[in-house]
């Protein structure tokens, strides 16, 4: 893992030569982000130092930056948002100098297992802002993550000694019903704890009937709340698709059938590729789903993953079902961001957190530069510099 530098204190990046990533091919290293002079002065203040990183107050200008969606402009940042956009730098303006950099608003990992990983600050220093904790106890609801954006399930809604209580989610991970009212009541008490969805595990036996499933949908849109399912093999994925469920909360690993294909065309589908070994059937059910229009979301399944930063194996598979750079960093970004209802990012537009990744190359060219962010920033502030 990275470890975060001191805020406000280095420099980020020196070598000029050129350094191995992890696709093998090599690149040259960027300039040195530096804290240019401001206008009128001829002095940005000590050599390195970075403007008020320290505080959630900190204003600047982020100068001549590539961003993602946008192209070469300077951005505004006052109190930890976006405030202009396509701006010049004025007199007393202090400037963040980041030309030939490119810039990426902050990830949103859409499965992670916070209550088993307990990382979030190691998630925010590799660019991770937010994510969708898709199974905890209900007591992990109250836990506090500091700038990090926790959306939760709680426990999934599973079948009497139904996955996960037997195994890893022994500790609260599900809630075991009996009955189609049971689950419909499960539903209630987790959307009181104030959940923001809801998660059902449909596997092998001991596992929901149909009738279960629908009525845990059922009553989860009578709140609003999206269903979520963990469905790995292809009978259980179809299952889903005819009980109503929202979303599919890994990439199927066993090949599925047009009929399953089409059934989930207008639906959701969160990566997790590498956290079942990145076989080829998943990978073409994630092509093949995106082909029929099926949204993707970009998830690790951390806590079953362990690697903090964006995950260069998840980025390689999510390329090899046919995403482009683009097209990832959106999976990351802007598209869970709208369906996840996190208004406040996934893009760098006015009003928005100014939390985002500053990259040494083009993430649509070579999307490995994600997972080796030059620095991070969170709402205005500094938090990681360097590798």
């Amino acid at each position: 893992m990275r470890r975060a530098l001191l805020l406000g204190l280095l420099l980020i990046g020196c070598s000029t030569r050129a350094t191995p990533n992890e696709a093998g091919k090599r690149v040259a290293a960027a300039p040195r982000l530096r804290l240019a002079p401001q206008p009128g002065t001829g002095s940005g203040g000590t050599a390195g130092e970075l403007p008020d990183s320290g505080r959630s107050s900190a204003s600047f200008v982020l100068k001549g930056g590539n961003i993602f969606g946008v192209g070469k402009q300077n951005l505004r940042i006052d109190a930890g948002r976006v405030t202009a956009v396509a701006v010049s730098v004025g007199a007393g303006d202090r400037v963040v100098d980041v030309t030939g950099r490119y810039i990426v608003p902050g990830f949103i990992d859409s499965h992670v297992h916070l209550a088993y990983d307990p990382v979030g600050d190691d998630l925010l220093t590799s660019g991770i802002v937010a994510v969708l904790d898709l199974g905890a106890p209900l007591a992990a609801l109250k836990a506090s993550h500091g700038a990090l954006r926790v959306l939760n399930s709680g426990p999934m809604i599973t079948a009497k000694l139904g996955y996960p209580t037997t195994s890893w989610g022994a500790g609260g991970y599900g809630l075991e019903v009996a009955s189609a009212a049971a689950a419909a009541a499960a539903v209630e008490t987790l959307f009181a704890a104030g959940v923001q969805v809801i998660k059902v595990p449909l596997t092998a036996a001991p596992t929901l009937d149909d009738t279960t499933v629908k009525a845990v949908v059922g009553a989860a849109h009578q709140h609003r709340l999206k269903v979520y399912a963990h469905a790995l093999e292809a009978a259980n994925a179809a299952r889903a698709a005819a009980d109503g469920v929202d979303v599919l909360a890994h990439t199927p690993t066993e090949p599925l059938s047009d009929a399953t294909l089409d059934a989930w065309k207008a639906r959701t589908v969160i990566s997790t590729l590498s956290a079942f070994g990145g076989g080829a059937a998943a990978v073409k059910n994630l092509h093949d789903l995106r082909a029929r229009g099926a949204r993707v979301l970009y998830g690790t399944d951390l806590g079953n993953t362990r690697d903090t930063n964006i995950q260069a194996a998840e980025l390689d598979l999510l390329a090899a079902a046919g995403l482009d750079g683009a097209s990832i960093v959106r999976a990351g970004t802007s598209v869970p961001a709208e369906f996840l209802g996190l208004s406040d990012f996934g893009s760098l537009d006015v009003g928005k957190r100014a939390s985002f990744l500053v990259l040494a190359a083009d993430p649509t060219v070579d999307a490995h530069t994600l997972s080796e962010p030059v620095a991070v920033y969170v709402d205005g502030m500094l938090v990681s510099a360097g590798m």
